[in-house]
């Protein structure tokens, strides 16, 4: 890791004991090993296992006659050095580095760890714990140099307090770097760079690489060094987005969840490629191709792209590029020489007639030739030139029609993308649809596209060849001279240039495909979170012709009342206009929801027709359009048949459809989120990304929204970050056994939900607490004098069937079963102490929670105070604090949603005909993607809203995000600027949301 700080040699303080010194010499050859597996990794050679090494054996843990606390130990498990905590530093033992060797045999350095690995799992005095995942290299980013002695602010956070306790003696530093402060994860103030100890886990595919993940990581996501040291700890100690982003704001800088999550997926890649990498290593090792160069090239890579590039001619199989014939027939040295030496180079000598390649002068310098190209397109300073000369020029993207059309295509097809049968776009202009468009018409075999790189970039690469990097070291004949030309420019027009191709179509396509997924998210999530009806008695439709429009009518707590099937496009609409009538008046239903799918035109026609005759009087009836994607999949699914057990499947959606007015996050994460069909070319992307993004976000929203613990269902509870299937069934197989949860602390007594778990969905689960005074009261008159029973429910007795264990006892030793009126709030368990002095500052109760009471009581102790004063009296950060000034002052029944639009209801209709350039109207947004909004309007043809016209100043403030994306549920009022009625297209203009 050339790019890296190695270690160096320190001098020990005299404050050690001598008895630490012995330990320090008898782990000498332990320390010789971690040195060796910091130099250049080699894959391991097939060699007999001997089990009586003497490495192995002066490298167990249990040989080492000191404290086990004092041993640092290091990713592999393996024991490094000693450290010993005085007066809060760390002292490190001279460890001899001195005899470090370039290149190791790594079977010795393998099979050691593995006996280190084992003599750990095996000593019963040095406890596992799980250890915090951050890789080293956290640790050798420059930009924190500065700040490891940085005063640190308290915060209320303990996201891995129990790992710090445990791991407090044991010291986690770098050797030959100055000793680092011991950092609690939990007090780094806000906005401070953040120095990690040493990774004592294992991420062994980025620590062998010759570049520092973490400023990798922050290049290519444009965040702070320190904030992505810190996310990569978080990640990998399994916590979740919706909990980092609400109560870990001060370590990620504030960051949203969409960063986050876009921070994620170019860590994952990284990893990958680490691992794609190593996995490389080996088996071109083991096939005995590998050389100091080739190692040094493929641990300098940073894409699969750079991957292909470099191994592509070791593959298996493989015929082998014309450089390796070349030196299959002992040129290599040829080409070297005439770089170093050219004075001495006669190619002459090279010549065997009987030997086919070297019969000839002519194949001699062939063969050079391509020997020394290949050397050109591997080397990292080389291509680190030509990436920086074409940042500066003008590179192009073209697409056009295909010459040969495919047989199988469609002219209706080919029409389509007559937008980029004479396309170019510079690569850093093109909008990320416009790639996407090209890929699938290059996929569809009706595009050809080719990137365009300027001929200077050549011109300007070869001078800089000849004059700086491949110059020779002495005078060269120009006949030498024309090979080295010649190699230069083969090297760029048969190997560099189409890597560059390959890669900036990589990056484009890469982009683009996720920010198609991110706008997929950004939609679902406005989807999700649309503001709900709740207390409504609701008629849904699923409109159809032949088999009639299905209907089913709801109460206000989504139980179904009553199901029918009415033909309204067969000539019965009269007649059933009765039956309509009369099941709105019989259960006083006055609103209409009507699937958007097909026959949704007509049936809403027919409605609006009878409202505006007043036919459903006295009931002043209205009706709305929602998306009925989904509903078809979810009502055969298995979900809806346990939750719906004998309806007919096309009565099933229509329970849906009038749930998604009255619920839509509840009914909507029931759904697969790609079905629901709110994205842009999301057939085209990476499945696998889309379905962990939009998985993400539902989980995001249901968190953030929060459930009621003895009242939301499975499907629902499933969605709570830190759950899942498992433990959602486990929980509401508890609640049907012993009754409702009275806090937050029985959880815990759940099977299958230990710390972690607890500590990620704890802050997202509420416990009402009327419902819960009211049980109590029910059992205090039942139970009389008992006076235990009177402040618990049935869940408060312990369940004797539950296997007994050093689990079940501490659970139970620890849970207080009575209410907690901070159990309704947001507020995260590990804040409560925070939030009980906060409470004592201002002189409040819990039985003032939500109420007007408490927000004035808040309200003019900060008018006194100040939110960062008070934070530092109750040594706290100030977003921890805010977050228990939300939860104390927001209402019971509090639910952010109601800031976001509700469905659009109606009484009339407006045709195609009615529209004129000019009009204006008011609308909903059924999609946003990256060219522009669709919005409904009401005429049964969704016009669009170019991106163009959708500029901030048009946005509320609260819309103001970097993508000044609207989001489907929102209300808007747009103009009409364009109606093209042959292609059913309305061009409209944002006048401002409603």
């Amino acid at each position: 890791m050339s790019s890296l700080p190695r270690r160096a040699k320190l001098k020990v303080q005299p404050a050690v004991p001598i008895d630490e010194f012995s330990s320090f010499s008898e782990l000498s050859s332990a320390s010789e090993e971690d040195d060796k597996e910091d130099s250049a990794w080699e894959p391991q050679k097939k060699v007999p296992r001997n089990p009586k090494q003497p490495v192995c054996k002066e490298s167990k843990p249990k040989r080492v006659p000191r404290g086990k606390k004092n041993t640092l130990k290091t990713s592999d498990g393996s024991e490094g050095m000693v450290v010993k905590e005085l007066n809060s530093s760390v002292l490190i033992a001279d460890v001899n580095l001195e005899d470090r060797k370039n290149k190791f045999d790594t079977v010795q350095t393998l099979k050691t760890a593995r006996t280190k690995r084992k003599n750990s799992a095996q000593s019963p005095s040095a406890p596992r714990t799980k250890k915090l995942k951050v890789d080293e290299e956290t640790n050798k980013t420059s930009n924190f140099k500065s700040e490891s002695n940085s005063t640190e602010t308290p915060s209320t956070s303990t996201l891995w307090e129990g790992a710090c306790k445990k791991e407090e003696d044991e010291d986690d530093c770098i050797s030959g770097q100055s000793p680092l402060k011991k950092i609690k994860t939990e007090s780094c103030p806000q906005g401070q760079p953040v120095r990690f100890p040493a990774n004592a886990s294992n991420v062994i595919e980025e620590a062998e690489m010759n570049w520092d993940i973490v400023q990798v990581l922050s290049e290519r996501t444009n965040i702070e060094p320190w904030v992505c040291g810190n996310i990569i700890r978080l990640f990998n100690d399994d916590n979740t987005i919706p909990f980092i982003v609400r109560y870990r704001k001060e370590l990620i800088n504030n960051l949203d969840a969409d960063y986050l999550r876009e921070v994620q997926q170019t860590l994952e890649e990284l990893r990958a490629v680490a691992k794609k990498v190593r996995g490389t290593i080996q088996k071109i090792k083991k096939e005995g191709k590998m050389s100091e160069c080739l190692l040094r090239a493929l641990l300098n890579c940073k894409t699969f792209e750079e991957l292909e590039h470099v191994s592509a001619p070791y593959k298996t199989g493989s015929k082998g590029t014309k450089a390796q014939r070349a030196r299959q027939l002992g040129l290599e040295e040829a080409a070297r020489t005439l770089l170093e030496n050219p004075g001495m180079l006669n190619l002459l000598s090279y010549i065997q007639p009987s030997v086919k390649g070297l019969s000839t002068l002519q194949d001699i310098e062939t063969g050079v030739q391509h020997i020394l190209a290949d050397m050109i397109a591997k080397d990292k300073e080389t291509l680190d030139f030509i990436r920086k000369l074409c940042q500066n020029r003008y590179i192009s993207i073209q697409s056009s029609l295909a010459k040969v059309t495919s047989k199988n295509v469609n002219e209706k097809d080919v029409g389509k993308f007559h937008l980029y049968q004479n396309f170019s776009c510079n690569i850093r202009n093109i909008q990320h649809h416009q790639i996407l468009a090209i890929n699938r018409g290059e996929n569809l075999k009706i595009l050809t596209v080719k990137v365009n790189i300027p001929d200077g970039v050549k011109n300007e690469f070869c001078r800089w060849c000849i004059q700086n990097r491949w110059r020779p070291r002495r005078f060269a004949r120009p006949e030498l001279m024309k090979i080295l030309h010649n190699s230069i420019d083969d090297s760029f027009k048969r190997l560099i240039y189409p890597l560059l191709c390959r890669e900036f179509r990589a990056k484009l396509t890469s982009d683009a495909e996720k920010e198609s997924v991110m706008m997929f998210g950004r939609n679902l999530r406005q989807l999700l979170l649309t503001n709900p009806v709740p207390g409504r008695t609701l008629m849904g439709v699923d409109p159809g012709y032949k088999h009639g429009c299905k209907l089913a009518i709801i109460s206000p707590t989504s139980q179904i009342l009553h199901t029918d099937v009415v033909y309204l496009h067969c000539g019965q609409g009269f007649q059933e206009a009765e039956k309509i009538k009369r099941l709105l008046l019989n259960f006083n239903c006055s609103t209409v929801v009507i699937g958007n799918g097909t026959a949704c035109r007509e049936t809403e026609a027919y409605f609006a027709d009878l409202i505006m005759k007043n036919y459903f009087a006295p009931l002043d009836v209205v009706y709305c359009i929602v998306s009925e994607a989904g509903a078809s999949v979810y009502s055969v699914s298995p979900e809806a048949n346990k939750e719906m057990p004998g309806l007919d499947p096309n009565l099933r959606s229509a329970v849906s459809i009038a749930r998604r007015v009255q619920d839509p996050l509840a009914e909507l994460v029931k759904i697969e989120p790609k079905h629901i069909g709110v994205g842009m070319y999301q057939h085209d992307v990476s499945q696998t990304l889309l379905k962990a993004t939009l998985d993400s976000v539902v989980e995001e929203c249901v968190s953030f929204v929060g459930v009621d613990i003895n009242i939301c269902s499975e499907v629902l509870l499933r969605h709570i970050a830190g759950l899942n299937a498992n433990r959602a069934k486990n929980i509401i197989e508890w609640r049907e056994k012993n009754g409702p949860f009275i806090n937050r602390e029985q959880l815990k007594k759940v099977k299958g939900l230990g710390p972690k778990s607890f500590q990620q969905c704890a802050g997202f689960i509420r416990i009402n607490q009327d419902y819960i005074r009211k049980l109590c009261s029910q059992h205090t008159e039942s139970a009389g004098s008992s006076q235990r029973v009177a402040v618990t429910s049935p869940a408060g007795v312990e369940v004797t069937s539950e296997k007994p264990g050093k689990k079940k006892s501490k659970t139970a030793a620890n849970v207080v079963l009575k209410p907690d009126p901070l159990d309704q709030t947001c507020i995260h368990p590990e804040s409560y102490n925070i939030a009980m002095r906060f409470l004592s500052f201002i002189g409040g109760t819990l039985c003032e929670i939500g109420k007007p009471e408490m927000q004035q009581k808040i309200k003019s102790f900060l008018e006194k105070e100040g939110i960062e004063k008070l934070a530092e009296r109750l040594q706290t950060t100030v977003p921890s604090l805010q977050i228990i000034i939300d939860g104390l002052s927001q209402p019971e029944s509090f639910d952010f949603r109601t800031d976001f639009s509700q469905p659009d209801f109606k009484r009339s209709i407006v045709c195609l005909q009615d529209l004129e350039v000019g009009t204006i109207l008011t609308g909903k947004v059924e999609n946003a993607t990256l060219f522009g909004i669709f919005v409904d309007i009401g005429v049964g043809i969704t016009g669009l809203i170019p991106i163009r016209n959708v500029t901030e100043a048009k946005l509320s403030k609260t819309k103001r995000r970097r993508s000044l994306g609207l989001g489907p549920g929102e209300r808007v009022e747009v103009r009409v600027i364009n109606i093209d009625v042959p292609r059913s297209r309305i061009t409209l203009d944002l006048i401002r949301v409603l």
